[in-house]
């Protein structure tokens, strides 16, 4: 029979840390056995209530967190903090790590069978429970998600590069596909949310003007759009392809500070993405250099291939005349 340590192969992952990382894909390999039976295995995309922020919780948002919970308590995790929680959960006393995740993460599409996910963040453990996550985002020691779609996969890093493993359905095991991966540094290819565009700033909306402006534009080419609506899967693209991902603050009430939550998805996407060579900023400065000072604190999220974030940032520096000109003018940013 296979120990849960087998579950993954190779000699990349720490040996400290091999008995979270085996929970975690553990815990994975039984939801995406779940997740692939869809509605044979139940009403998983069925809202059974709300987390502390006011979202939305589906069935199988509950059921991972539960899983997770219980199988981290005998990884040597110490400190367990989830958005799917309102506060922090002790687990093992004894325990010297400090995971914060987001179980199932791009639930709105459970129903639809589209790619899902689970994101999580490791940490080595204070005392205090809040002040384990309340730190700054480059202290992390390991980032990753579990990638829920036509293939299982887990993205991880230890901060030596950014790794692939896809779970082989023969053999149960996540076997490692891609070392080192690292982000294309170019892609026509933006995502963003564009019914939103009457939201926005005006760096935002010029940036994004300027990329619709196509072959008559300061980029001199066209550009695709993609929006799945799951962080994961947005994610996994852009290490695949390159191409850039924003979800920035906008006007709308309770937006002002942007969706994503800084501790469970914007610094271990952050985390990744850099060590593949990308960029990742709340659209002016750098995620890893960031730290909450709450645990379910939103930030605006700008990351993909590096010189297309740097360009996000540029944007918001430049004198009101040039981001309120019309895409053509903007001179600073001819090429």
């Amino acid at each position: 029979m296979q120990s849960k340590q087998d579950i993954i192969e190779g000699d990349l992952i720490p040996q400290r840390l091999r008995p979270v990382i085996a929970s975690l894909c553990a815990v994975g390999a039984d939801l995406s056995r779940l997740i692939a039976r869809g509605p044979l295995g139940g009403a998983l995309g069925a809202a059974v209530g709300e987390n502390t922020d006011g979202d939305q919780q589906k069935a199988l948002d509950v059921m991972a967190d539960e899983a997770f919970a219980s199988a981290l308590g005998e990884a040597g995790v110490r400190w367990y903090a989830s958005e799917e929680q309102e506060e922090v959960v002790a687990l093992d006393p004894d325990g010297k790590f400090a995971l914060a995740i987001d179980p199932l993460d791009g639930s709105s599409n459970i129903d639809v069978n589209v790619s899902i996910g689970t994101i999580f963040s490791i940490f080595e453990a204070k005392d205090d429970p809040n002040e384990s996550f309340l730190r700054p985002a480059g202290e992390q020691i390991a980032a990753g998600y579990i990638i829920y779609g036509p293939q299982t996969g887990l993205m991880v890093t230890f901060g030596a590069g950014t790794h692939f493993y896809v779970l082989d359905p023969e053999t149960d095991r996540f076997v490692l596909a891609r070392e080192g991966i690292t982000i294309p540094p170019t892609s026509r290819e933006f995502a963003i949310n564009a019914s939103n565009y009457r939201h926005w700033s005006k760096p935002v909306r010029a940036y994004i003007d300027d990329c619709l402006a196509g072959t008559d534009g300061i980029h001199g080419r066209n550009f695709n759009m993609r929006w799945v609506a799951s962080l994961v899967a947005e994610t996994h693209r852009i290490l695949s392809r390159g191409g850039i991902f924003l979800y920035p603050s906008d006007s709308r009430p309770g937006y002002e500070h942007g969706r994503l939550r800084m501790v469970y998805e914007c610094a271990p996407m952050a985390f990744l993405v850099e060590e593949a060579g990308g960029r990742a900023t709340n659209g002016t400065d750098r995620i890893l250099d960031l730290r909450a000072t709450e645990l379910h604190q939103r930030t605006p999220l700008v990351f993909g291939s590096a010189e297309k974030v740097d360009r996000v940032a540029a944007y918001h520096d430049l004198p009101e005349k040039e981001v309120s000109a019309l895409f053509g003018s903007r001179g600073l940013f001819r090429e």
